[in-house]
């Protein structure tokens, strides 16, 4: 089997490696030649120079996969694709994009005839060991075309993945767990910061996130690279407190507004990421390690 990705940055060269380890091959196209070049010489990557180049490499039906920055980047990708691709191809959006747009998209390349699927991916910079949870939106007979693809992403064949619905699930469902990752990150933050905050017991941060790690309540991926963080730096002293939001932990936040459902944990954390770009708290320093730990996201030093 062989199909295209664009976009080869921290998650979708990860991909392409991951794909590759499981036979199946990649013709990739990235903005920047230099990392093509790298991911050819270090997993046999076979490489693209255009778009146009990546579809002629592809046998029909085509299965062309985006790694792209959610906006105008996967708009004019999509548009570029649409003259190239034929009936019965498939594109793959596994970006954070909005699902208005992925169902927006998806009725554009319906018009030539071409399918297409949004894939809300979760793993970050450990995906390529760990595998990829991908929520996945699209008709069951594109989604059956996919599966041996979604299969080798996947932490194992049997989990990992699973078809949500129609166009927009996929991209809805990975907003949503954007959404609730938001509220987690803020709930740790705030809480290592009220310890920290009680000078006179001098509790031991990193060893009280080692301690939670094992068979409490709290136990969870996001304590484990907050213990390994801790253990590093406690004070954290040399990073900065500004934490951005990434786009679907403000997206879930509207949805919640138009649709009436209160999401106050969710909102407040929304709130906190807009409030650290004006304040140097503890709290924020915590969030930008784990931000850092798992999606590879900038730390800001001061």
């Amino acid at each position: 089997m062989r199909i295209g990705m664009i976009g080869l940055g921290k998650m979708g060269g990860n991909m392409a490696r991951r794909l590759l380890r499981k036979d199946i091959e990649v013709v990739g196209y990235n903005r920047s030649a230099a990392v093509v070049e790298t991911l050819q010489t270090e997993v046999g990557l076979l490489p693209a120079a255009s778009l146009h180049d990546l579809v002629s490499q592809l046998s029909t039906p085509r299965i062309v996969w985006l790694m792209l920055p959610a906006g105008s980047a996967t708009e004019q990708a999509i548009h570029e694709l649409a003259g190239m691709l034929e009936a019965g191809d498939i594109v793959v959006d596994g970006g954070n994009a909005n699902y208005h747009d992925s169902q927006h998209r998806a009725a554009f390349l319906a018009g030539h005839d071409v399918g297409f699927i949004d894939a809300g991916t979760s793993g970050g910079v450990w995906g390529l060991e760990n595998g990829y949870c991908m929520m996945v939106g699209g008709s069951e007979a594109a989604v059956a075309q996919l599966e041996p693809v979604l299969k080798a992403l996947a932490p194992a064949e049997d989990r990992g993945w699973a078809h949500m619905g129609p166009v927009g699930a996929g991209h809805y469902t990975k907003m949503v767990h954007n959404g609730i990752e938001y509220g987690m990150m803020q709930a740790f933050a705030e809480g290592f910061d009220l310890m920290r905050s009680k000078a006179e017991f001098n509790l031991d941060l990193a060893k009280v996130a080692e301690t939670w790690r094992h068979a409490s309540v709290v136990r969870s991926w996001l304590l484990d690279l907050t213990a390994e963080a801790l253990a590093q730096q406690p004070d954290m002293s040399d990073i900065a407190a500004i934490v951005p939001d990434s786009g679907e932990g403000r997206w879930t936040a509207i949805e919640a507004v138009e649709q009436g459902v209160p999401l106050p944990v969710i909102s407040l954390a929304l709130q906190m990421r807009f409030a650290s770009q004006d304040t140097d708290s503890y709290q924020g320093r915590i969030l930008s390690v784990m931000r850092n730990a798992f999606g590879g996201h900038e730390v800001i030093k001061k």
